[in-house]
Protein backbone atom coordinates (compact mmCIF):
# COMPACT_ATOMS: atom_id res chain seq x y z
CA UNK A 1 0.00 0.00 0.00
CA UNK A 2 1.48 3.36 -1.00
CA UNK A 3 0.98 6.87 0.36
CA UNK A 4 -1.09 7.62 -2.74
CA UNK A 5 -3.58 4.82 -2.20
CA UNK A 6 -7.19 5.93 -1.61
CA UNK A 7 -7.33 3.36 1.17
CA UNK A 8 -5.06 5.49 3.36
CA UNK A 9 -7.15 8.66 3.08
CA UNK A 10 -7.45 10.51 6.37
CA UNK A 11 -9.17 13.66 7.54
CA UNK A 12 -7.28 16.90 6.85
CA UNK A 13 -5.88 19.07 9.62
CA UNK A 14 -8.96 21.19 10.24
CA UNK A 15 -11.10 18.13 11.05
CA UNK A 16 -8.82 17.42 13.98
CA UNK A 17 -9.56 20.88 15.36
CA UNK A 18 -13.27 21.54 14.80
CA UNK A 19 -15.71 20.30 17.40
CA UNK A 20 -18.41 18.99 15.08
CA UNK A 21 -18.67 17.99 11.43
CA UNK A 22 -21.73 19.09 9.51
CA UNK A 23 -22.80 20.94 6.40
CA UNK A 24 -22.88 24.17 8.40
CA UNK A 25 -19.32 23.51 9.55
CA UNK A 26 -18.23 22.91 5.96
CA UNK A 27 -19.79 26.22 4.87
CA UNK A 28 -18.03 28.10 7.66
CA UNK A 29 -14.70 26.46 6.80
CA UNK A 30 -15.09 27.26 3.11
CA UNK A 31 -15.85 30.90 3.90
CA UNK A 32 -12.88 30.97 6.28
CA UNK A 33 -10.71 29.68 3.45
CA UNK A 34 -11.98 32.39 1.11
CA UNK A 35 -11.31 35.02 3.77
CA UNK A 36 -7.76 33.81 4.42
CA UNK A 37 -6.81 33.87 0.74
CA UNK A 38 -8.42 37.29 0.29
CA UNK A 39 -6.57 38.72 3.29
CA UNK A 40 -3.21 37.29 2.24
CA UNK A 41 -3.80 38.60 -1.29
CA UNK A 42 -3.67 42.10 0.23
CA UNK A 43 -0.30 41.41 1.87
CA UNK A 44 2.61 42.57 -0.27
CA UNK A 45 6.26 42.31 0.68
CA UNK A 46 8.76 44.38 -1.33
CA UNK A 47 11.05 41.95 -3.12
CA UNK A 48 13.17 41.91 -6.26
CA UNK A 49 12.20 41.83 -9.08
CA UNK A 50 8.51 42.24 -8.12
CA UNK A 51 6.66 42.50 -4.79
CA UNK A 52 5.50 39.19 -3.36
CA UNK A 53 1.88 38.77 -2.25
CA UNK A 54 0.61 36.16 0.17
CA UNK A 55 -2.12 34.97 -2.19
CA UNK A 56 -0.50 31.73 -3.34
CA UNK A 57 0.62 30.90 0.19
CA UNK A 58 -2.99 31.24 1.31
CA UNK A 59 -4.12 28.93 -1.49
CA UNK A 60 -1.69 26.20 -0.45
CA UNK A 61 -2.44 26.46 3.27
CA UNK A 62 -6.20 26.42 2.65
CA UNK A 63 -5.85 23.41 0.37
CA UNK A 64 -3.79 21.41 2.84
CA UNK A 65 -5.89 22.38 5.86
CA UNK A 66 -9.36 21.84 4.37
CA UNK A 67 -8.80 18.87 2.07
CA UNK A 68 -9.56 18.61 -1.63
CA UNK A 69 -13.36 18.97 -1.59
CA UNK A 70 -13.66 21.99 0.67
CA UNK A 71 -10.54 23.62 -0.76
CA UNK A 72 -11.99 23.35 -4.26
CA UNK A 73 -15.20 24.94 -3.00
CA UNK A 74 -13.27 27.69 -1.21
CA UNK A 75 -11.13 28.69 -4.20
CA UNK A 76 -14.05 28.44 -6.62
CA UNK A 77 -16.03 30.71 -4.30
CA UNK A 78 -13.05 33.05 -4.11
CA UNK A 79 -12.95 33.32 -7.90
CA UNK A 80 -16.71 33.86 -8.21
CA UNK A 81 -16.83 36.45 -5.43
CA UNK A 82 -13.99 38.32 -7.09
CA UNK A 83 -15.80 38.29 -10.43
CA UNK A 84 -18.92 39.51 -8.66
CA UNK A 85 -17.00 42.63 -7.70
CA UNK A 86 -15.65 41.98 -4.22
CA UNK A 87 -12.07 43.28 -3.88
CA UNK A 88 -10.59 39.89 -2.98
CA UNK A 89 -7.91 39.55 -5.67
CA UNK A 90 -4.33 40.75 -5.29
CA UNK A 91 -4.14 44.50 -4.89
CA UNK A 92 -7.75 44.67 -3.71
CA UNK A 93 -9.15 44.23 -7.20
CA UNK A 94 -12.21 42.40 -8.49
CA UNK A 95 -14.99 42.57 -11.07
CA UNK A 96 -15.87 40.86 -14.34
CA UNK A 97 -13.14 42.72 -16.21
CA UNK A 98 -10.64 40.65 -14.25
CA UNK A 99 -11.02 37.93 -16.88
CA UNK A 100 -9.40 40.26 -19.42
CA UNK A 101 -6.25 40.62 -17.34
CA UNK A 102 -3.25 38.48 -18.32
CA UNK A 103 -2.90 37.32 -14.71
CA UNK A 104 -6.44 35.96 -14.32
CA UNK A 105 -5.39 32.48 -15.43
CA UNK A 106 -3.37 32.14 -12.25
CA UNK A 107 -6.54 32.60 -10.20
CA UNK A 108 -8.15 29.76 -12.16
CA UNK A 109 -5.04 27.71 -11.49
CA UNK A 110 -5.45 28.31 -7.76
CA UNK A 111 -8.49 26.04 -7.76
CA UNK A 112 -6.50 23.13 -9.15
CA UNK A 113 -3.53 23.84 -6.89
CA UNK A 114 -5.71 23.82 -3.78
CA UNK A 115 -7.46 20.61 -4.86
CA UNK A 116 -4.11 18.97 -5.60
CA UNK A 117 -2.46 19.74 -2.27
CA UNK A 118 -5.74 18.97 -0.48
CA UNK A 119 -5.80 15.53 -2.09
CA UNK A 120 -2.21 14.92 -1.03
CA UNK A 121 -2.93 16.18 2.48
CA UNK A 122 -5.69 13.60 2.79
CA UNK A 123 -2.92 11.05 2.22
CA UNK A 124 -0.65 12.58 4.89
CA UNK A 125 1.81 14.30 2.56
CA UNK A 126 1.48 17.52 4.57
CA UNK A 127 2.41 15.71 7.77
CA UNK A 128 5.72 14.29 6.58
CA UNK A 129 8.49 16.84 5.92
CA UNK A 130 9.97 15.36 2.72
CA UNK A 131 6.59 14.61 1.19
CA UNK A 132 5.40 18.06 2.26
CA UNK A 133 8.28 19.64 0.36
CA UNK A 134 7.46 17.62 -2.77
CA UNK A 135 3.70 18.18 -2.52
CA UNK A 136 3.85 21.92 -2.02
CA UNK A 137 6.37 22.21 -4.84
CA UNK A 138 3.83 20.60 -7.14
CA UNK A 139 1.09 22.89 -5.85
CA UNK A 140 3.34 25.89 -6.50
CA UNK A 141 3.81 24.88 -10.13
CA UNK A 142 0.14 24.27 -11.00
CA UNK A 143 -0.98 27.94 -11.20
CA UNK A 144 1.73 28.55 -13.80
CA UNK A 145 0.51 25.64 -15.91
CA UNK A 146 -2.83 27.42 -16.24
CA UNK A 147 -1.77 31.03 -15.82
CA UNK A 148 0.99 31.25 -18.41
CA UNK A 149 -1.06 29.85 -21.34
CA UNK A 150 -3.96 32.11 -20.30
CA UNK A 151 -1.58 35.06 -20.28
CA UNK A 152 -0.46 34.11 -23.77
CA UNK A 153 -4.04 34.01 -25.02
CA UNK A 154 -4.83 37.45 -23.57
CA UNK A 155 -1.66 39.00 -24.97
CA UNK A 156 -2.40 37.45 -28.37
CA UNK A 157 -5.92 38.90 -28.34
CA UNK A 158 -4.40 42.32 -27.69
CA UNK A 159 -1.95 41.94 -30.54
CA UNK A 160 1.03 41.86 -28.17
CA UNK A 161 4.04 39.57 -28.16
CA UNK A 162 3.18 36.17 -26.72
CA UNK A 163 6.08 33.94 -27.75
CA UNK A 164 7.46 31.48 -25.17
CA UNK A 165 10.38 33.73 -24.23
CA UNK A 166 8.09 36.67 -23.59
CA UNK A 167 5.71 34.57 -21.52
CA UNK A 168 8.54 33.23 -19.39
CA UNK A 169 9.93 36.73 -18.87
CA UNK A 170 6.53 38.11 -17.89
CA UNK A 171 4.79 35.20 -16.20
CA UNK A 172 7.49 33.01 -14.68
CA UNK A 173 10.88 34.60 -14.05
CA UNK A 174 9.68 37.55 -11.91
CA UNK A 175 7.88 35.19 -9.53
CA UNK A 176 10.51 32.51 -8.96
CA UNK A 177 12.05 34.01 -5.83
CA UNK A 178 8.71 34.74 -4.19
CA UNK A 179 7.34 31.38 -5.24
CA UNK A 180 10.23 29.53 -3.62
CA UNK A 181 9.78 31.49 -0.39
CA UNK A 182 6.05 30.68 -0.23
CA UNK A 183 6.69 27.04 -1.12
CA UNK A 184 9.19 26.67 1.73
CA UNK A 185 6.92 28.44 4.22
CA UNK A 186 3.95 26.21 3.37
CA UNK A 187 6.04 23.03 3.36
CA UNK A 188 7.43 23.87 6.80
CA UNK A 189 4.18 25.16 8.33
CA UNK A 190 1.96 22.11 7.84
CA UNK A 191 4.21 19.45 9.44
CA UNK A 192 4.73 21.83 12.36
CA UNK A 193 0.98 22.41 12.64
CA UNK A 194 0.43 18.65 12.74
CA UNK A 195 2.98 18.30 15.54
CA UNK A 196 1.10 20.90 17.57
CA UNK A 197 -2.26 19.18 16.96
CA UNK A 198 -0.83 15.76 17.87
CA UNK A 199 0.69 17.21 21.03
CA UNK A 200 -2.67 18.63 22.10
CA UNK A 201 -4.36 15.32 21.30
CA UNK A 202 -1.92 13.44 23.51
CA UNK A 203 -2.21 16.02 26.29
CA UNK A 204 -6.01 15.72 26.23
CA UNK A 205 -6.03 11.95 26.61
CA UNK A 206 -6.40 10.57 30.14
Amino acid sequence: MTVLSPAVRRAPLVDHIVISRSLATDVVLVLAGVTLVALLARVEVPLWPVPISGQTLGVMLVGASLGARRATAALTSYLLLGLAGLPVFAGGTGGLLSVTKPSFGFIIGFIFAAAFIGWLAERRWDERPLLSIAGFFGASIIPFLVGVPYMGAVLASLGLAHDPRTLIELGVTPFIVGGVIKWVIAAATMPLAWRVVRAFDRAGKP
